[in-house]
């Protein structure tokens, strides 16, 4: 099953002498359930593209389709409310509410969402999976950067969403606990049958992944 569909995509920054091609004629499809890595140097569009296709950005040209919904063509409120169901993110600074304990930070993106039920068996099986049930209660500043990165994890779970998208998941961990860290997003792919992209510049984490699109220059290469 086609979960997401890229078609010649194309973003670009300014005019004339000034324009910048950060993503140019871009074309792919993943499956369900697939993890795929997104690899290239700094600058070569990786980045760029995650946030076309998580609608945190518009192409200049081309169609993105996520679950059949080319998301370009929904105004403002409704890419909101699409990306908030469909769409899970993972970032590279964890991105976590200080304020919130490790519990209420997994169920924000479900108490933000009125139609929405928290289901609160699915979030304890969740945390449980990560290893982080017993520090439901912790506040972010008082975990790991692993632990941050695996309540990050658990939040962009927690809607069952149709694709999570990962920008350097691992960028500020040190190495072991990247390698876990790692295996915990291969683990929770397969356990949750969710569909994963990764942007990574880490050539040893893309070559564990499904499949690898390479990119340079805001175009796709052949592996």
């Amino acid at each position: 099953m086609e979960i997401l569909k890229v078609q010649n995509v194309k973003k670009y920054y300014g005019k004339k002498e000034n324009l910048v091609k950060a993503v140019e004629g871009i074309s792919f499809q993943v499956e369900k359930g697939s993890f795929v890595a997104v690899a290239g140097q700094s600058g070569s569009g990786k980045s760029t593209l995650l946030n076309l296709i998580g609608g945190l950005d518009i192409p200049t040209e081309g169609k993105i389709f996520v679950q059949g919904q080319d998301i370009s063509k929904l105004k403002r409120k409704e890419q909101t409310v699409f990306r908030r169901r469909n769409i899970g993110f993972i970032f590279q600074n964890y991105s976590l509410m200080p304020e919130l304990s490790v519990y209420d930070n997994v169920a924000l993106p479900a108490t933000m969402d009125f139609r929405r039920r928290v289901d609160h068996t699915y979030i304890e099986e969740i945390l449980k999976t990560l290893g982080i049930w017993e520090k439901r209660k912790k506040m972010p500043n008082e975990l790991s950067g692993g632990q941050q990165q695996r309540v990050a994890i658990a939040r962009a779970l927690v809607n069952r969403p149709a694709l999570i998208l990962a920008d350097e998941p691992t960028g500020n961990l040190d190495s072991r606990t990247a390698i876990d860290v790692m295996g915990l997003l291969k683990r929770s792919s397969k356990d949750f049958d969710q569909t994963i992209i990764m942007v990574t510049h880490n050539e040893e984490m893309a070559q564990s992944c499904d499949a690898i699109l390479y990119i340079k220059d805001g175009k796709l290469m052949n592996s």
